[in-house]
């Protein structure tokens, strides 16, 4: 795929989405900011009611919980050290060049900050590397959600062609060879034995301990809980008035909160946004490919949002690198497609994406909460 193309796509449907935007005054009415930070340093269940969609059942914005460890693999200390050394290491990779690290960076909040990543021998593949921080807290994983655990998933890109180019046998014999990898693995499990299904269980207790840190948002809401007023004054003040303003907007005129709720801000579920390019060049069928129900063309996984100015490019493709230019594709209601009664794989946009006229402070106050559920990239735990 040409850069030039990709680039030209991308300029092209944003300017679309701008045109089609219109912006009501710059100058809005005026915000009493003193009550809305009243109002939200309450309880959350004391906050103004979310504009949802009846369909939809969300769960309030807070903190993230404390992860919980599945009972067949509990966190141990042995074996998470022995996935962050597996997640840094080419050698599970066919060409010994591509680590997990390689698309989930850390510097890079845990993705690798391109439109959609390389892989065995600079092949392209067509979607974005998701960010892995909290995906602990996931239901399934992938962009179509055909990984069902995180022990699961950990295995998949080892074996595609386009990523690692690997079998698992391989890589087996190959760790086998090495006596580092002998004695980590007799020292995470109690004997020498190395096995894929050893593999995947290290690399899921890594990854799950890549939560997000304490953000301005979370500050916030923590307020209350502080010991001394000096402590609830700072606290509460880590959020300016234009994040709680926009906090406020996402939670009602913007709709946010019909796919991004819950303490990741993610509905775990699938939506088509309009961008399946389908029988076009860039066509990807989505959740489709994993249930091949008609209906699910075209739809992926909303990602979640803390952390998300680190993880830029946005869309499972990527397609957009400007905060602004997203914002104004949502205020825009997406790229509306309706169903081709005649054609079943037709895909359909989500009624979920309505057009918002959103003013320009508007979509800046949205900006400035998405800043605000911004903490600097997940560090993962050390030991228990």
């Amino acid at each position: 795929m040409a850069l030039s193309i990709i680039f030209a796509r991308k300029r092209k449907l944003i300017k679309t989405v701008l045109l089609s935007t219109v912006f009501a005054s710059f100058s809005s009415h005026a915000v009493d900011f003193e009550a809305l930070r009243q109002i939200y340093s309450q309880p959350s269940h004391l906050w103004p009611k979310a504009n949802l969609d009846e369909s939809v059942s969300a769960k309030e914005l807070g903190l993230l919980p404390k992860v919980v460890f599945p009972k067949d693999n509990p966190f141990e200390a042995n074996k998470f050290a022995l996935g962050k050394r597996l997640f840094h290491d080419g050698k599970l990779s066919r060409s010994k060049q591509i680590a997990c690290a390689s698309c989930h960076d850390r510097d890079l909040g845990w993705g690798d900050g391109k439109s959609t990543s390389f892989g065995h021998n600079r092949q392209r593949g067509r979607r974005n590397a998701p960010t892995i921080e909290n995906v602990a807290f996931g239901d399934t994983f992938f962009w179509d959600g055909r990984a069902k655990t995180l022990e699961q998933q950990a295995l998949m890109p080892i074996q595609d062609p386009l990523e690692m180019n690997f079998t698992l046998p391989e890589l087996e014999m190959r760790l086998a060879q090495q006596p580092d990898y002998v004695a980590l693995f007799k020292s995470a499990y109690g004997n020498e034995e190395i096995t894929s299904e050893k593999i995947a269980m290290a690399l899921a207790t890594y990854q799950r301990t890549l939560t997000s840190r304490l953000s301005k948002f979370d500050r916030f809401l923590l307020a209350s809980k502080q010991k001394t007023e000096k402590l609830q004054g700072i606290y509460r003040s880590a959020m300016s008035d234009n994040a709680i303003w926009g906090m406020h907007l996402f939670r009602t005129k913007a709709r946010c909160m019909n796919c991004h709720y819950g303490p990741t801000l993610s509905d775990q579920k699938f939506h088509n946004l309009g961008l399946t390019y389908y029988k076009r060049e860039y066509q990807d069928l989505g959740r489709y490919q994993k249930t091949k129900i008609p209906s699910d063309v075209g739809k992926f996984k909303t990602p979640g949002l803390r952390g998300v100015l680190n993880t830029k490019p946005w869309m499972h493709n990527g397609l957009f690198g400007d905060l602004t230019g997203l914002l104004s594709f949502y205020n825009a209601g997406g790229v509306q497609i309706k169903r081709d009664k005649l054609d079943p794989l037709s895909p359909e946009t989500s009624t979920l994406l309505k057009p918002l006229s959103l003013t320009n402070k508007e979509v800046s106050a949205l900006i400035e909460f998405l800043e605000a559920v911004t903490a600097p990239p997940a560090l993962g735990a050390s030991s228990r």
